[in-house]
């Protein structure tokens, strides 16, 4: 019998505990091993969470969990970065294996974690720390270990889909369909890690760090929200033939790595356009494999619940057989970070101006982004109003980051332009 003790017992940790409860005789059916679920900490335990639990299962002191010899696996499920931390150390220096959700956690403190799990001979498991209930980190840690991963990139945070959602449905507000999700439970009292793409680059630093061998962390990651999105740019967009997500986006280019999460067009026709409300779906390319695609729930209490008690099943299994050693997601032989800087980046963008409906103006807006190597595919022009602001949308071919920087900053102080430019970048078609 392996045992586990759970520490955080919200959201999370009672889909954990149902899914360990409930399906306990189909686990030991499937695997021939018993999974116990021992104890339960939680700072609240009178709290009713729809569970039957055995006298004494709960208690307030995760010391009791970590200290108790009989408990093989414990799973963090506390969040943040503070508290988490110095328990999941505690536990891995108690000799236990860990199994987490916590991407925040992985992504700021992943070298020491994973460092600590290898001086203790213990297992970090933390296929919950992405997408909820899609299978990702086993995919590109086992599943794909066969490739060169290219490419990684997908919709990772589920209350950002949902607001753009329903902002492409229903042609509203931001503000408006944040109150929404705010109320049905989709989007936190608290946005911001949300909205403003941390979460997703906590997720993305995770899955680069597996996809090519060094260790990144979220500072490594170039970072833009959705707050600032207007329901005109995604009909714009609509009308070139696209459509608005929040795209997390690793790729390999030149033997650097490119990590981001910004708004980001991608052709209607593409799969992962189709993807919409909370789902997640992640593309991973690699060489010998080509495109693949995973697509399913990110999170809720169930769907993360079930790659958290695949983490312990995975490791009750190398218990069982004898085996132990920290995550493959750190082998201790990781390669030194080879960071493309977002100035080189390469993309296809879209530019909103606000500008002045005059003669020449266009052959002066894009006078300049010639001499900044930035090409024309399209352009929008709505209305008519002879001597006042008009949205003026031009699209381009594939430009440099530092070159599109050059070029807005110059167009941003001509007197025909009034206000900031609206800039997107584009994937897709020219960067298949």
């Amino acid at each position: 019998m392996i045992n586990v003790g759970i520490i955080g017992f919200g959201t999370v940790g009672t889909g954990t505990a149902r899914i360990l409860i409930g399906n306990r005789t189909v686990i030991r059916e499937r695997t021939g091993i018993d999974i116990n679920l021992r104890r339960i900490a939680d700072l609240d335990i009178t709290r009713d969470r729809g569970i039957r639990l055995p006298k004494g299962t709960l208690t307030k002191d995760a010391g009791e969990l970590i200290n108790d010899p009989d408990i093989q696996v414990i799973v963090e499920l506390i969040g943040g970065t503070t508290i988490a931390k110095e328990v999941m150390l505690r536990a891995l220096r108690a000799g236990k294996h860990v199994v987490t959700a916590n991407k925040a956690l992985l992504a700021t403190h992943g070298s020491e974690i994973f460092r600590t799990a290898r001086k203790h001979k213990v297992h970090v498991g933390f296929e919950a720390a992405v997408a909820g209930g899609i299978p990702i980190i086993k995919v590109v840690r086992e599943g794909l270990v066969a490739n060169r991963i290219k490419a990684v990139y997908g919709i990772i945070n589920g209350t950002t889909n949902y607001i753009l959602t329903k902002m492409t449905d229903e042609k509203a507000e931001f503000q408006e369909v944040l109150k929404e999700a705010q109320k049905l439970g989709y989007a936190e009292a608290d946005p911001t890690y949300d909205i403003e793409g941390i979460d997703s680059a906590h997720k993305l630093a995770i899955l680069a760090t597996l996809a090519y061998g060094s260790s990144y962390s979220i500072k490594d990651v170039y970072t833009e929200g959705i707050s600032w999105i207007s329901p005109m740019d995604i009909e714009f967009a609509r009308e070139l033939g696209y459509k608005l997500k929040l795209l997390a986006i690793a790729k390999e280019t030149g033997g650097k790595v490119e990590l981001r999460v910004h708004p980001t067009m991608v052709p209607e026709g593409y799969l992962i356009s189709k993807v919409d409300g909370v789902f997640n779906a992640v593309v991973v390319e690699g060489d010998a494999v080509g495109q693949t695609l995973y697509y399913g729930r990110g999170a809720g209490d169930m769907p993360t619940g079930s790659a958290v008690v695949s983490d312990i099943v995975d490791i009750a299994k190398l218990i069982t057989n004898g085996s132990a050693g920290s995550s493959a997601g750190d082998s201790g032989t990781l390669k030194p970070k080879n960071l493309l800087k977002m100035e080189e980046v390469v993309s296809m963008y879209y530019f909103r101006f606000s500008a002045l409906d005059r003669p020449g103006v266009l052959s002066t807006i894009s006078g300049i982004l010639g001499k900044y190597h930035i090409s024309i595919i399209s352009v929008i022009q709505k209305g008519r109003h002879l001597g006042k602001a008009v949205p003026l949308v031009v699209l381009t071919h594939l430009a440099k980051e530092k070159d599109v920087t050059g070029a807005l900053r110059e167009i941003n102080r001509l007197p025909v332009v009034a206000g900031k430019t609206v800039c997107i970048r584009v994937e897709g078609r020219e960067t298949d």
